[in-house]
C-alpha cells in the first residue's frame, strides 16, 4: 500500500447555486464510495506564484493545477483506477496521479 497524489488540472466552475450543490454532492458520493482509501480529500487551489531557478517570481502558476487529493492504494494502477470515478473529469478537467514516497 502506498499514498498517491491526485493533482487536478482545469475543469469548469459551477454556474449556479444548484449546480454547485450537485457538484459537491458528486464529490461527497465519490469520497464516500472510496472509503478508507481517502487519506486527505484535499482542497481546490487558490492564487499561485511561480519561482524560477534564478529566484525571480511571477503571479500565476504555469501548470494550471486547480486542486489535489491523496488516496491510499496498492499500486499506481489501482490509484489510477480509483481516480477514474472522480467528478473532476465530468467538469472537463484532467487528473495526474503520482506515487509519493516517505523520505523524511
Amino acid at each position: 500500500m502506498g499514498n498517491y497524489l491526485l493533482v487536478y488540472t482545469g475543469g469548469s466552475e459551477p454556474t449556479s447555486e444548484e449546480e454547485g450543490k450537485a457538484v459537491m454532492d458528486a464529490w461527497t458520493a465519490w469520497f464516500t464510495a472510496l472509503g478508507e482509501a481517502v487519506t486527505d480529500p484535499g482542497n481546490p487551489f487558490g492564487p499561485s506564484a511561480t519561482i524560477a531557478a534564478d529566484g525571480s517570481s511571477s503571479d500565476g502558476g504555469a501548470s494550471g493545477h486547480t486542486g489535489y487529493s491523496i488516496l491510499r492504494a496498492d499500486d499506481l494502477a489501482a490509484a489510477t483506477e480509483l481516480a477514474r470515478g472522480c467528478p473532476h473529469l465530468a467538469a472537463e478537467g484532467s487528473i495526474e496521479v503520482y506515487e509519493t514516497f516517505d523520505v523524511m
